[in-house]
């Protein structure tokens, strides 16, 4: 499997000719999910889910479908009758080639004042690749490959380590990484690559790896 890494939050997966991308968000490439196959989207912040990029993705490619949680179904799938699907925690289903089980119920806090949203995590081709959105999500199953956030509003860097070491992968690549300035990057490599029990990799936008 091949997998790209897209700004921010955004990965691009490729395997037997299928491409699935996971939340071509507002801080990710405007043509980040142009070609997807199918595309997965975590929940509704709009780092995460951007109307127009999904929309821009489903005219390009009249075959193209969706699978997200209702909170953003509800705001695309009148455009594109049958091809954005509602999940939930729990479901099980294939995309692109991809087989994709569903995670997690709801976002990370960010403040006890905010009310929580829901969100949820892809577990994809029986574990070798996790992305959790926004939730430190610990799938049931091994992973091989986690997509970890490392820089969010509702985190801090002993939390990511404690989720990959729960988690307990093969290996770590970063997303949700916009808001870090390079500066700042290796001070976030060497506490996860120290600490959190995995490979640890970062990759720059448009760079990939075999997983």
């Amino acid at each position: 499997m091949k997998l790209t890494k897209k700004s921010h939050a955004c990965v691009r997966l490729e395997k037997e000719g299928g491409t699935l991308v996971l939340d071509p968000g507002g801080f990710t490439e405007e043509d980040a999910a142009i070609g997807a196959d199918a595309i997965l989207v975590t929940h509704e912040h709009p780092d995460h889910f951007d109307e127009g990029r999904l929309r821009a993705a489903l005219e390009a490619h009249p075959a193209a479908e969706i699978w997200t949680l209702r909170s953003v179904a509800e705001k695309i799938s009148a455009a594109f009758p049958g091809r954005v699907h509602t999940v939930g925690h729990g479901d099980t289903f294939t995309a692109a080639g991809f087989d994709v089980q569903v995670h997690g119920e709801l976002h990370a806090v960010i403040h006890p004042d905010l009310p929580r949203i829901t969100n949820v995590g892809y577990l994809i081709d029986g574990g070798r690749v996790f992305h959790p959105g926004d939730a430190l999500t610990v799938p049931d199953q091994p992973v091989e490959t986690l997509l970890a956030p490392v820089q969010a509003p509702w985190s801090k860097i002993a939390e990511v380590i404690e989720f990959i070491r729960e988690v307990k992968p093969r290996r770590v690549y970063d997303i949700h990484d916009a808001l870090l300035t390079d500066l700042a990057r290796p001070i976030y490599d060497t506490h996860l690559g120290n600490l959190g029990g995995a490979e640890h990799h970062r990759l720059a936008s448009g760079v990939s790896a075999e997983v």
